[in-house]
């Protein structure tokens, strides 16, 4: 996994990035992903736990905490709103929400900062970096899609977990490789954790015959 500069990238040298984990179901989803940015040392995470977040790993995973902490270079406690990644003038490449919960949601679209996890991201959106939004709640309501238009109009990528399929997943464990993957795009790093879709199979054949 490398550090794709080529569309003006962040500076040299190892940039951070921000994860926050909210309360929402799924949070294997953060699990691979700090796994895979650990594994990678590409760049430097900065993670923050909601408190609701603690009973969803517990629930969800058998994954404690402080467990998920350790795949992380700092973790900052949610309550410290004098942590570096309070403040604009820490360099950071970005954040990402995952999994984010509709509370977390509405809080960043309507600025409403009540912990350092939504500091952080309003920092992100007052600072024109890259906020991606893992959103994961079904069905919508209509509260909901207004939140993600606002977060949306201010500058945020909502990316809901959404499965794919072209890639014929064998396991849950490919599925989430794959929704990795597509946060890490968003970043602009490069990684092999799924494959990507180049066109029917016939027609590379077809195109490599002529």
């Amino acid at each position: 996994m490398t550090l794709d500069r080529s569309n003006g990238g962040p500076p040299p040298g190892r940039p951070r990035l921000i994860v926050g984990v909210t309360g929402a179901s799924a949070p294997q989803l953060a699990v691979h992903l700090l796994t895979a940015l650990r594994r990678s040392a590409v760049v430097e995470t900065h993670l923050v736990i909601s408190r609701a977040a603690h009973r969803t790993l517990e629930l969800e995973t058998g994954v404690r905490p402080d467990e998920l902490a350790a795949l992380a270079d700092v973790c900052h406690q949610r309550g410290d709103i004098a942590a570096s990644i309070a403040s604009g003038s820490f360099l950071t490449m970005g954040m990402v929400v995952v999994p984010c919960s509709m509370k977390t949601l509405a809080a960043i679209a309507h600025g409403y900062s009540d912990d350092l996890l939504t500091r952080a991201a309003d920092v992100c959106l007052k600072e024109r970096r890259r906020l991606v939004l893992v959103a994961r709640e079904t069905p919508l309501s209509l509260v909901h899609l207004r939140n993600m238009t606002a977060v949306t109009e201010a500058g945020a990528v909502v990316l809901p977990p959404v499965p794919a399929f072209y890639q014929r997943p064998d396991s849950i464990a490919d599925l989430l490789a794959h929704l990795s993957g597509k946060v890490l795009d968003q970043f602009g790093i490069a990684h092999d954790l799924s494959p990507r879709w180049e066109g029917p199979v016939t027609a590379r054949t077809i195109g490599a015959a002529r």
